[in-house]
């Protein structure tokens, strides 16, 4: 993992309110319907400038409580009603992963949620954080840090 700065960007695209508890259970998941509304409405319409995200943000509270999720692209042309939403600049700590999908995303997503559970050198904001899908068996997560 690396620490990066960060400068504000928008995403458009599609939008759920979620929380991680909810998640758990797949009766009340809702980021892989999210996921699937964007493959089925957005992904066909991007351009080869368009880089792909997960935004999570309007965090309630922490990690137990509820957030905002976005998939969404940089570049998006041809799509009516997508909702926009801005990353924050500042200082992200940045987790790499590479696999088949939606694995390897789990699998940045369980080293974050041990890196913070344990003793970490720095603490998250709950601010923005997000995932840039960099090809279709690479994502780097971005986690705000205070």
């Amino acid at each position: 993992m690396q620490i990066v700065n960060v400068e504000e960007f928008t995403v458009s695209g599609v939008q759920v309110r979620t929380k991680n508890a909810d998640e758990m259970n797949a009766d009340s998941a809702k980021i892989g319907g999210l996921w699937q509304k964007f493959g089925s409405s957005i992904a066909p319409k991007l351009t080869s400038d368009s880089i792909v995200y997960g935004v999570y943000c309007h965090y309630e509270s922490d990690a137990n409580g509820e957030f905002d999720v976005y998939a969404g692209s940089n570049v998006v042309t041809d799509v009516d009603g997508l909702e926009s939403v801005t990353v924050d600049a500042g200082e992200y700590m940045v987790f790499s992963q590479k696999g088949e999908m939606p694995q390897s995303v789990i699998s940045a997503w369980v080293e974050i949620w041990q890196y913070f559970s344990e003793l970490p050198e720095r603490e998250r904001a709950y601010t923005t954080d997000f995932e840039c899908y960099k090809g279709d068996d690479e994502v780097e997560v971005y986690i705000a840090i205070k």
